[in-house]
């Protein structure tokens, strides 16, 4: 009961957060992109939260089981790698853009029929993407509590969807810092307790690896492993630095709060899987026979399980409502991105442009909240669907879609900021030859033909064929067919009409000059208004965080809740004592069309 009445204040606080954010959208560029005035740390923490889902704690753990310590963390290091390319190139470009959403920079640069068919490419991709996330929340959650899938996946649903649809994109980032601070601070507990109960972390990794500890059991042919783990920093490579993704960072105050925002996310993903995989090794050690878990209702997924196993058997009371909690966190972020994100590239790209060109601004963030609501829908009744879905895992599921369905549409969408002479095609043309190399490896590389291509006298196993199939060899093919397909497209280039070599001279002097704002009052004042609001509630939270030690446990139990509060009370303190005053600024000119 105390885990379950933790989850509920949880859902409770989440809406909390939209109701208090909800002044802040005034118009559609507030509502999709918090008007362009967002400070790092809020930036920098949905940066970060994007990346991270309750796969990180399911899926992912699973992995980590059998997998080895490269299969469990290189997904996460390869993401560390992208954000440090953010930090170096795309952070800045992307703010640069001066667009309310990405697809609107897509437009400038390769022309309204690509902005069409990337938003199409675009959406569903991440609805479904959303939808695999709820749906291994629901797997989650079903394991912990015994809630049925299909109410776990509603109630977090319409959750998420009340909280976006009411705040917007403040309420949306706003949450995602919350739940980054949740998340940490709570996983950092759990692995240090890890530790302890092992007696440091070498004792604790001996006993928990597999036998091959980098590479993990499964594999017959260790350099399939070594291509795997090549192109699986080249596929996150492209995933996080991308025009189409460059969501996150167009919400920032400017290029510096951009670029910042990338260092803070990259920072955190170095440090998160050093301690996020620990209690499953721990897992692997003490409880192997996952037949003892008591969890066969979800069969073949049980492993999915993991870090549940290890806070239920090894934390104080109380911690499973927060692991809960920290879950849900990580889930929502994801959804509530995918929900604002989507809702925008629909008004701006389809809406706005061919249906209401003579609009106002009211009307449109009524039809931007129609427009959250439905997508809301949509990726429950998706994710409800994916109930049912038993061939694959849930992590090889993510990377299948991700490198055969996404890759296409990420190889002009970051290609273009570099190859500047292209004629408009090469952007459709480049997702077209994507989705034929996809479609050529989905349906015509089988076990038998990768086998026989590479000559190999053992057959490759279950493991080896399902990554192969889910990175390998579709990087291998986008790589060496869809990628050039582009780059060579500008030997075709002839010029473009007057109008489009506006659009694009336009684009190129966006990305080529620094959003630069100075402090103003009215700047100040929002700086101080969104550290002032979110530090209040963190401190909430940490109260509500502390009152948990009133829970019958060990004294060690319930210091860990005096930590873990501890932790979000410095963070909400120095947050309220960030406030800047207004009456001793020197005012300067601020950028305009920022």
């Amino acid at each position: 009961m105390v885990d379950i009445a933790v989850v509920i204040v949880y859902f409770g606080f989440l809406i909390a957060i939209g109701m208090a954010f909800k002044s802040f959208s005034s118009s559609t560029s507030d509502y999709f992109r918090g008007g362009g005035k967002m400070l790092w740390w809020m930036v920098g923490s949905t940066s970060f939260m994007t990346a991270v889902s309750a796969m990180t704690f399911t899926g992912h753990m699973g992995k980590a089981l059998t997998g080895g310590f490269a299969v469990a963390t290189t997904v996460f290091y390869a993401n560390a790698l992208g954000y440090l390319c953010n930090y170096l190139f795309f952070a800045a470009k992307a703010r640069q853009m001066r667009v309310v959403t990405p697809l609107e920079g897509v437009r400038m640069r390769l022309g309204p029929l690509n902005e069409q068919i990337f938003t199409w490419a675009n959406v569903p991709l991440s609805v479904l993407q959303a939808s695999i996330w709820i749906n291994a929340l629901a797997v989650f959650t079903s394991a912990v509590i015994g809630v049925p899938l299909e109410q776990t996946i509603v109630v977090a649903g319409c959750v998420v969807l009340f909280m976006s649809l009411v705040g917007g994109s403040w309420a949306v980032v706003a949450s995602d810092f919350m739940q980054m601070i949740i998340l940490t601070t709570m996983t950092l507990v759990t692995g240090a307790v890890a530790i302890w109960k092992s007696g440091g972390l070498m004792p604790l990794m001996e006993a928990g690896l597999p036998e091959q500890p980098f590479v993990g059991d499964g594999y017959n042919h260790t350099y399939l492993f070594v291509g795997w783990f090549i192109f699986m920093f080249i596929k996150q490579f492209f995933s996080t630095n991308n025009m189409v993704d460059s969501y996150r960072y167009i919400s920032a105050k400017d290029t510096k709060n951009a670029r910042k925002a990338a260092m803070l996310a990259g920072t955190l993903m170095l440090i998160g899987p050093v301690l996020w995989f620990v209690p499953a090794w721990y897992v692997a050690a003490h409880y192997p026979d996952t037949s003892t878990w008591g969890l066969a209702g979800l069969g073949n997924k049980v492993a999915d399980a993991t870090y549940f196993m290890f806070v239920s058997r090894e934390m104080p009371v109380g911690m499973v409502g927060l692991m809960l909690a920290a879950m849900f966190a990580a889930t929502m972020s994801s959804m509530d991105s995918a929900l604002n994100r989507n809702a925008g590239i629909i008004l701006k790209s389809v809406y706005e442009p061919y249906f209401c060109k003579n609009h106002c601004e009211k009307h449109l963030i009524f039809v931007s909240k129609l427009l959250t609501a439905m997508f809301g829908i949509v990726i429950i009744i998706a994710a409800l669907f994916l109930t049912s879905l038993k061939e694959f895992g849930l992590f090889d599921l993510t990377m299948l879609i991700s490198t055969l369905i996404g890759f296409p549409i990420l190889i002009p969408s970051i290609m273009c900021f570099f190859v500047r002479k292209t004629p408009d095609w090469a952007g459709w043309g480049t997702v077209l030859v994507g989705m034929m190399v996809s479609g050529t490896i989905a349906f015509g590389m089988t076990p038998e033909v990768i086998e026989s291509i590479l000559n190999l006298e053992q057959p490759l196993t279950s493991r080896e064929y399902t990554e192969m199939k889910s990175v390998t060899l579709g990087l291998i093919g986008h790589m060496s067919i869809t990628l050039p397909f582009f780059v060579l497209s500008q030997y075709f280039y002839k010029g473009h009409s007057e109008q489009r070599q506006k659009e694009v001279d336009q684009f190129f002097s966006n990305v080529d000059t620094e959003v630069i704002v100075e402090d103003t009052p009215q700047s100040i004042a929002m700086d101080n208004r969104q550290n002032g609001v979110l530090g209040k509630m963190v401190l909430i939270a940490s109260l509500f965080i502390l009152s948990l030690t009133l829970v019958p446990n060990p004294m060690w139990g319930r210091m860990l809740f005096v930590i873990i509060a501890a932790i979000l009370a410095l963070v909400g303190v120095l947050l309220v004592k960030s406030k800047r005053s207004v009456e001793t600024t020197t005012v300067t000119k601020q950028e305009v069309n920022a």
